[in-house]
This record gives structure tokens, sequence and C-alpha cells, in this order.
């Protein structure tokens, strides 16, 4: 790429960028630190593709055209559907909010809008499954964050034309930007009005029109006008927090950085690679491979393996966000309910050591990481293997008063000294998830 492209580029973000301030108001920051506190969340990928079986990008995946993949509107028909069921499953496992895919990239909304009709209120259903949701998440006390796809491979008016994705779905009708632009701030008008308290707004799509995904100064094709966006979001729910999964640094009037399948800091799956902020965090990650339901995958993660990864989250002060991918028909398979409640039963009784915690006290170690609340650290030991006779956390100043097994509260023998704190296992048998250890501090 010539360098003059590359800074226009970069002046063109940056001044994106320098017509937008925020100052979060005192209700804002009091909703960061609640999200943090929660932990534990659940997404839902859900819509007119579940029907297909194949996954949420099928449409782009098989570039199935437009006027063909509107037929779903008349075959989607979740009968099954129980938001009482779905909210319950979240909280047995331990969930304290749920995320739900509103609007995905294949234009189908799952509420009732007045914006288009290509949504759930016009199929057979025909109720719409977000109030539904809605309704049941105040009742039960569970958070209700809304998934909002900024980009579109149904409408005629995204600027399909720059997009990366959506290219074989027959669209030929000139793109209209200051119509799209005008259509997404009406349907998140009616979120924020229409379904009580929603807890967070969390934006995908933008890498949708990047110029380039290896190089990260180049930004956006289009101005996606979040000096618009951002703040209407503010103004209708001034507590309403603001994600975008654009796999990039943080910008103005966003409220919590996301990270897609992959722990802050890492870049595992190319995703990631974005430095961390200073905002509250959050990682996401699939129960099998797929996102939306797919009924041929069959690599369901364990649960053990699910709740070391949460764990790792929390040491590194971040939120897990849990996907399931409910079949057509609105019943969440077995294969996950089943995992959930497994993971319920160990936050029943390790939950202390992740709810209302903050992580990076400790440097992530060999063996696993330390989370602390109040005047407690908490030291999971995840890979028993890794560990001999004791186990050494590194720089640790606050004074030690005690510790001991969380599990059967037996006292451990240990030693602080300027370097850190050695914690001394004396044979004790580990766990094969997480052996925790609780450190109670002056």
């Amino acid at each position: 790429m010539k360098k003059g492209i590359l800074l226009s580029g970069f002046l063109f973000f940056a001044a994106i960028l320098s017509a937008q301030t925020y100052t979060p108001t005192p209700e804002n920051l009091a909703a960061r630190k609640d999200f943090q506190d929660m932990k534990f969340g659940m997404f839902i990928h859900w819509g007119a593709s579940s029907v297909l079986g194949a996954g949420e990008w099928i449409m782009n995946n098989r570039n199935i055209r437009v006027d063909e993949y509107k037929n779903l509107v008349r075959v989607f028909n979740p009968i099954d559907f129980d938001a009482k069921k779905w909210v319950g499953i979240a909280k047995a496992a331990g969930m304290q909010y749920i995320t739900f895919i509103t609007r995905h990239h294949d234009g189908f909304s799952n509420f009732d809008t007045k914006q288009s009709d290509w949504k759930i209120t016009n199929t057979q259903y025909g109720k719409d499954a977000l109030k539904q949701l809605a309704d049941e998440c105040h009742k039960q006390g569970i958070k209700l964050f809304c998934y909002y796809s900024l980009l579109d491979w149904y409408r005629s008016d995204y600027q399909y034309e720059t997009g990366k994705t959506g290219k074989g779905t027959g669209r030929t009708e000139k793109s209209n930007w200051n119509s799209y632009i005008n259509f997404m701030k009406a349907q998140l008008t009616e979120l924020l009005t229409n379904y009580g308290e929603i807890s967070g707004i969390w934006f995908d799509g933008h890498w949708d029109q990047l110029d380039n995904d290896h190089d990260k100064s180049l930004q956006s094709k289009v101005d996606w006008r979040y000096n618009e966006i951002y703040p209407l979001i503010h103004k209708l729910q001034p507590k309403c927090l603001i994600s975008n999964n654009h796999h990039l640094t943080p910008i103005p009037g966003e409220d919590f950085q996301a990270f897609e399948k992959d722990l802050p800091g890492n870049n595992t799956t190319g995703f990631g690679g974005a430095s961390v902020s200073q905002l509250p965090l959050e990682t996401c990650e699939t129960m099998n491979d797929a996102w939306g339901y797919n009924m041929t995958d069959r690599k369901f993660k364990s649960y053990p393996r699910l709740i070391q990864y949460m764990v790792n989250a929390a040491g590194r002060n971040a939120n897990f966000l849990l996907n399931v991918g409910p079949q057509p028909n609105g019943v969440i398979q077995t294969e996950f309910a089943d995992t959930l409640a497994k993971v319920g039963s160990w936050m029943n009784q390790y939950g202390n050591s992740i709810y209302g915690t903050r992580g990076n006290l400790v440097p992530e170690q060999e063996w696993g990481v330390v989370t602390g609340k109040d005047k407690n650290l908490f030291v999971h030991i995840l890979h028993k293997n890794k560990v001999g006779s004791y186990v050494f956390l590194p720089g640790v100043k606050e004074k030690i008063v005690s510790a001991s097994m969380m599990k059967d509260k037996m006292n451990l023998t240990f030693k602080q000294q300027a370097e850190g704190v050695f914690i001394y296992l004396d044979g004790k048998q580990l766990d094969e998830i997480d052996t925790i250890i609780q450190l109670n501090t002056n």
C-alpha cells in the first residue's frame, strides 16, 4: 500500500475520533462496575438462519441471493421457544446476563421493528422474541444486552460494494449510506425505547469495511457515524454500555472491550492482537465450533475446559460470554443444557472465587491464575502437573494472614517474603479442573 494512501486513511480515522468526546455519566460508571462483577454471561445466536442448520454465516458462505433467502420468513416458526426456559438455563449455569442476537449479518430482526418487514413477527410464529426474553430477564433479575450487526447482507442500502462479505447475495441496486445509517439509528431507538432496561449494545461487523485486515492504521472505508450512534444510545439509556467487536483498540464512546474466541492479549485465532484497554473486558467463546445452530457440529467442549476458560478470563480481569445456538424450534439443545448445568454446579460451590473479583493482581503463571475480592486472593491451580510441593505468587505485597483450601477449608502453610508468597501443598490432593486456595489478607 502506498504511503500517501496510508496517511490519508489514518488522518480520516483520526478526524472521526477527534469529532467524538465522551464523558461517562455516574450511572454508566456504576453499570461498568456491575458488569465487571457479573463475570459470566450467555451469548445467544439464533434467528431465521437457524432453519438451515449450518451456522449464522450460511447466507454468505453459500452465496444465497436475497430473493431466495427471504423465503425463510415462511418457514422459521419457533413454536417451542420459551423465554422462561432460556433464562432458567442461564441462571442454573450461574450466568448473570444474556446477550441476545437482535439482528445478525443476514439482517433478520428478532424483534417487532417498524423499520423492516424482514422480522420474526412476519413469520408464522408472529411473536416478538426479544420482548418475551426482555420481560423474563427483568422478572428473573438477569441483565439483557443486545447484539446488533452493523453490516447487512440483505439490505441494498448497506454499502455492500466496498464490504468484504455478502458479495454473492444478488444485490444490484446502488447503496445509500445515509439511508442505512438512519435505519440503524431508528432500530436502535426502538431497542432502547420499547423493551425496558437494556444493559448494553454489542456491535459487530465494523471489520467488513476495513481497507486492510493486516494494517490497522487504515481503519474503515466508511464513516460508521459512531459520533451520532453512540451519543444516541447514551442519551436514550445513560446506563447502557456499548461495545464494538471491531478487534481494534476501543474508540471514544465505548464502555467495555470485547475479545472474540481469545483471552485478552492473546491472538490464537487471528481475531485478537488489539492492545488491552483499561475498560472492562469480555471474551466470548462457543460451546462447539459454531455460533448459530449447526446440526453437524459435534465438537462440543467439555465442562472442565469451559470452567478453566472462565477462570482464565477472570484471572485476566475479563468476563466470559459463553454462546449457545438454539435449534430453529427455539429449544437449546441437550448437549448445551447438560454442560451448562455442570458448570452451574461448579459455580454453586466455587463462584465466590469468580463473581465480583478482579484479575491481573498476579501475572499469569504456568500453573494458573489469581483472582481477588475484598481482602481475599484466590489462587487457581489449573494445571496440577505444573506444580511441585509449593506454588509461588510473585509480587504480593499485602500481608497474608491465612491460607486454606477453598474446597474443605483445610489450612495450608505459607511463607511471605519480599519477592512474594510461597504456599506449601504438603502432598495435598489437587483437583483435575481447578484447585482453589483462598488467601486472607490484612
